[in-house]
């Protein structure tokens, strides 16, 4: 049995504190539920269970857990060690395990559920323990609960595990807790998660079959040049002819390959994480980023995408009930772009100052064109602006896919014309060198 320090809300909403007798910290937390209070730290005292001193609230805490003392000698004692085993070794496997955007959906929608049920937050959360699919989730549930008792917000819990919790989802949280409607704010981060799951499932299977057939066609290359075209090679050797231009390229390519492809692999690689380590500096990801935009198909897509999950996170902080100023901020980080955030940001500036958000965005035509900015202050003046906002991410994401699926049934025969073109042009170089073997056979 241990000593806890407690810090707890009452039903009037007042705070008390006290002290109590556990055989845990899952006992010390039932204990301060079951007396009607919603724990909001707990700590555990340096002194032992024995000890005679303590305050008139802490004697009557004591009683109280006494009588409940008397049954932990028994098999709840065990049942509560084995849990706290059992939560130990989640702890271990959950280091090595990830938290899937799934797992982190059924997290976020469940706890919406709870809250809005009136359940307390640290109860809820101690159902997310239990109710967790995967060792590792229940580790990180049980990490946020525990910090959630012991005094932080559940945002500043959450951000502990920024790669549990991405900075955007802390900031929503946060929203939802100082405006109190976290668990509305909850609904609708579950719901833009399902969304962007969904979108990125149809950008990867969209890209999926060309990628396919360029896989292919480099194998394809590489058989061609390192087993095939040799032979070849050595016929025409014998004969000692000339070889066509053609042919002198594709055979030199070969030898390259087959002397110095190791290395050349070897150089990729090295070049590739420079390359890598140059995108994650803030100059290289600027550099990279600038150049996406201005790219002529790519560009556009990127902005559409980046315009569409921008509307999307504006108009749910709003239809929450979050402050435009606060949902610009939040919303913000969601475009993933840092050139058009710094663009936003700008904007949001002048929504500071007082000026209307329609022309405040209007100086952002990467992300918006005219038709979109004179909706967005229409809205804005009509008290509608939410709605809006969702409507226009809705018809975005429409024209994405209609653009995505049409950019895919063009992507595929250009990668078949380009995977015939490669073999064709090496197979029109080995062949012309044998309609003159026979003039250096007479």
């Amino acid at each position: 049995m241990a000593l806890y320090q407690y810090r707890a809300l009452q039903s009037d909403g007042r705070i008390t504190e006290g002290e109590l007798e556990a055989g845990g910290r899952q006992e010390a937390l039932r204990q301060i539920e079951g007396r009607g209070l919603r724990p909001v730290r707990l700590k555990e005292g340096s002194g032992p269970s024995n000890s005679s001193s303590s305050g008139a609230s802490s004697r009557s805490g004591s009683r109280s857990s006494g009588r409940e003392s008397g049954r932990d000698n028994g098999r709840p004692k065990e049942k509560d060690a084995a849990s706290k085993t059992a939560a130990g070794k989640s702890f271990q496997l959950g280091g090595s395990g990830k938290i899937t955007a799934r797992m982190l959906e059924n997290f976020t929608r469940l706890l919406s559920s709870l809250l809005a049920a009136g359940v307390p937050l640290g109860r809820a959360l101690v159902i997310l323990v239990k109710e967790a699919s995967s060792p590792a989730a229940g580790a990180q549930w049980k990490k946020v609960h525990d910090l959630v008792v012991d005094g932080l917000s559940l945002a500043d819990a959450m951000a502990r595990s920024p790669e549990t919790f991405p900075r955007v989802y802390t900031a929503m949280v946060e929203a939802g807790e100082t405006g109190g409607f976290l668990d509305v704010v909850l609904a609708q981060i579950a719901d833009f998660q399902a969304r962007e799951k969904e979108m990125r499932s149809k950008v990867m299977t969209a890209l999926m079959y060309p990628m396919i057939l360029l896989f292919l066609a480099l194998a394809v290359l590489v058989f061609l040049m390192v087993f095939f075209i040799p032979r070849f090679q050595t016929i025409f050797t014998g004969f000692g002819a000339k070889l066509p231009l053609l042919t002198q390229l594709i055979v030199s390519t070969s030898e390259f390959m087959r002397s110095y492809g190791l290395f050349a692999v070897v150089g990729l690689g090295i070049g590739g994480y420079m390359l890598r380590t140059w995108f994650l500096s803030e100059q290289g990801r600027r550099s990279w980023e600038g150049l996406i935009l201005r790219s002529p198909v790519v560009g556009s897509l990127v902005a559409q995408f980046a315009m569409a999950r921008f509307c999307r996170m504006l108009g749910t902080l709003l239809g929450a009930g979050v402050p435009l100023v606060n949902g610009l901020n939040v919303a913000r980080r969601s475009i993933g772009n840092q050139i058009l955030v710094d663009a936003v940001s700008n904007s949001i500036e002048r929504v500071k100052e007082g000026k209307q958000l329609g022309p405040s965005l209007g100086d952002c035509r990467t992300l918006f064109s005219g038709s979109t900015l004179e909706m967005i202050s229409v809205a804005e003046e009509s008290g509608r602006l939410d709605a809006e906002l969702v409507r226009i991410a809705n018809v975005t994401e429409s024209d994405l896919d209609r653009q995505l699926k049409t950019a895919v049934a063009l992507a595929e025969p250009l990668m078949l014309f380009l995977i015939a073109g490669f073999i064709g042009t090496i197979f029109i170089g080995m062949v012309i060198p044998i309609f003159s073997l026979q003039d250096h056979i007479k």
